[in-house]
């Protein structure tokens, strides 16, 4: 019998001391994508970003020993449903672990001049099937992912 699907909703808000063209590029560059993508605690075996509304974007990682699921093959999906340069981007996203689903997520982000900065919000709307990582991994996981960011900016 399979469990019930977990719903969770989560915001982060992150202020970057860059400006928003710079900021929103970090998100819509492929060579930036996956340089703050793959800074993380596994091997990236795959990044493709096709960035436009309809457009697909794919990471695939080995999960690295210091993880709980050493060797184990994790891919993130995604489809872009709507951009607005340099103010939004919302993707839909499916991950997996070893080919089977884990999670479906929608995901927000909005970038807001600040000052000199910019202030970027990621509203995440999950759904987390049985045996997945759960909202607090995943709200982890992305503020790790954010701070990877500001690393590479």
């Amino acid at each position: 019998m399979s469990q019930p699907v977990v719903h969770h909703t989560f915001i982060i808000e992150k202020t970057y001391p860059k400006s928003l063209a710079t900021v929103f590029a970090a998100f819509s560059d492929p060579a930036q994508k996956a340089r703050w993508l793959s800074a993380g605690r596994q091997a990236m075996t795959g990044f493709d970003l096709d960035f436009r509304v309809g457009g697909r974007e794919f990471a695939g990682y080995i999960m690295s020993a210091d993880t709980p699921f050493e060797g184990a093959k994790m891919t993130s999906d995604g489809l872009y449903l709507d951009i607005v340069p340099e103010a939004r981007i919302v993707i839909g996203s499916n991950m997996a672990m070893n080919d089977r689903p884990f999670s479906a997520s929608l995901l927000t982000f909005e970038f807001l001049a600040e000052g000199d900065g910019t202030k970027l919000i990621l509203t995440h709307q999950g759904a987390f099937f049985e045996h997945s990582d759960g909202p607090e991994m995943r709200q982890h996981g992305w503020t790790k992912l954010l701070d990877q960011v500001a690393d590479t900016l």
